[in-house]
């Protein structure tokens, strides 16, 4: 079995349901969900001028390959409302992968790990309460080493416990 690290962010529509109708999914069609963290709630990052995100982050223990994942975290999004209009824009769901296994992936459409998780707390927070010894395999330092030496100055608050998810 593979494990995959997710991020998923929502910050239109009714927040909480657009990550309980994503974890939900993500159980049923791409596998285990091992732990889920708190929700976090932060500050949009890029583009700003839009409603705060709430996201949190899983650990999630799949069948599939990193590219059959990314199709069916697509799917997932696009099932539940999802528009591409703008890089960084509003959206009523978004479905990150942040790590798979140990693996390092460079392809025109996949890039894990994130290429940027190390410069977002809204990344890093909930990571850090999942995985905190978690050993980033290209810069070699721990999500906890990450997650204190991030310069973002976008808070990541935590606005609930984990919200429950089919296991």
């Amino acid at each position: 079995m593979n494990k995959v690290c997710l991020l998923i962010g929502t910050n239109l529509g009714d927040k909480m349901l657009n990550l309980q109708n994503s974890l939900n999914m993500i159980s049923a069609k791409l596998g285990r969900i091992k732990i889920a963290s708190s929700v976090y709630e932060t500050e949009a990052w890029g583009v700003t001028n839009q409603p705060s995100y709430y996201n949190l982050a899983l650990e999630v223990e799949t069948k599939f390959n990193p590219l059959e994942v990314l199709s069916i975290t697509q799917k997932i999004e696009n099932d539940l409302g999802r528009v591409r209009k703008e890089r960084w824009g509003a959206r009523i769901i978004d479905i990150d992968i942040i790590f798979f296994n140990h693996e390092i992936i460079e392809l025109e459409y996949l890039i894990v790990p994130h290429p940027r998780l190390s410069e977002r707390k809204f990344v890093l927070s909930p990571l850090f309460e999942i995985i905190p010894n978690y050993l980033h395999p290209i810069l070699n330092v721990t999500i906890t080493e990450l997650h204190r030496i991030c310069l973002d100055q976008l808070e990541a608050k935590k606005i609930t416990s984990r919200i429950s998810f089919n296991e």
